[in-house]
């Protein structure tokens, strides 16, 4: 898009396609959404990295309200967290800004916030005795399987293996985890759920980079 002229709603582009369990619901309910609001984006002039920065703070928020001992506020924060999070990619491709390096500081910021969210979850949760043992510890697992699923991934890239699939991301975790938050007595099953399917996804990607590297080793060595 050129610069200097405002777009239009509906030359917009949708969200990006996800192959995660919500991702193409997403896609399907939220087109219009997300197109007014990444047009409002960048008619305000906000940058894309300025969007990275303030979704890493409102982590930053949700912890330390995590920690203190609240429940609601921290799962409606995450609704916001989650949408700059969302449209930070999107504003840097409209406004013709996307580069590796903003990708690699998205990533990285991406899993910073998800460290702030279930390391304060489970300080907090630790911290209340006994009766919290089983939370605690399902929120220390879920983090241990974010981090491993986007670990997987990035080995994966750096041996020239795109790895976009997995049937848990951050879009899913970010959803169960404002349901725990917010919904009484959920915050146990939700992490036992985000723990599962991600241990689910850790083995999808796992598998899915296995053989790619696998039929990409089996191809005949051309020589020069």
């Amino acid at each position: 898009m050129a610069k200097g002229h405002p777009p239009r709603v509906r030359d917009l582009p949708a969200p990006r396609r996800s192959e995660s369990a919500i991702g193409p619901l997403f896609r399907t309910v939220f087109k219009w959404p997300y197109r007014v609001g990444l047009a409002g984006f960048y008619r305000a002039g906000f940058r894309p990295w300025q969007l990275t920065f303030l979704s890493l703070a409102t982590n930053g928020l949700i912890g330390w309200l995590l920690v203190a001992g609240r429940r609601l506020v921290p799962g409606l924060l995450l609704m916001l967290a989650g949408l700059l999070d969302i449209f930070d990619g999107g504003l840097a491709r409209l406004r013709g800004e996307a580069s590796r390096a903003g990708a690699f500081l998205d990533s990285v910021t991406d899993r910073v916030s998800d460290f702030i969210l279930f390391g304060c979850l489970f300080w907090s949760l630790a911290g209340r005795g006994q009766g919290h043992r089983l939370s605690a510890a399902l929120a220390l697992s879920t983090l241990i399987v974010s981090m491993l699923v986007s670990h997987i991934r990035a080995e994966a890239e750096a041996e020239g293996v795109a790895l976009a699939e997995g049937f848990v991301q951050r879009l899913e975790r970010y959803v169960l985890l404002m349901i725990g938050l917010t919904a009484p007595g959920a915050l146990t099953p939700m992490l036992a759920l985000m723990t599962a399917l991600g241990s689910m996804t850790v083995i999808q990607r796992g598998m899915s980079a296995w053989r790619q590297l696998g039929r990409a080793s089996e191809k005949p060595v051309q020589k020069e």
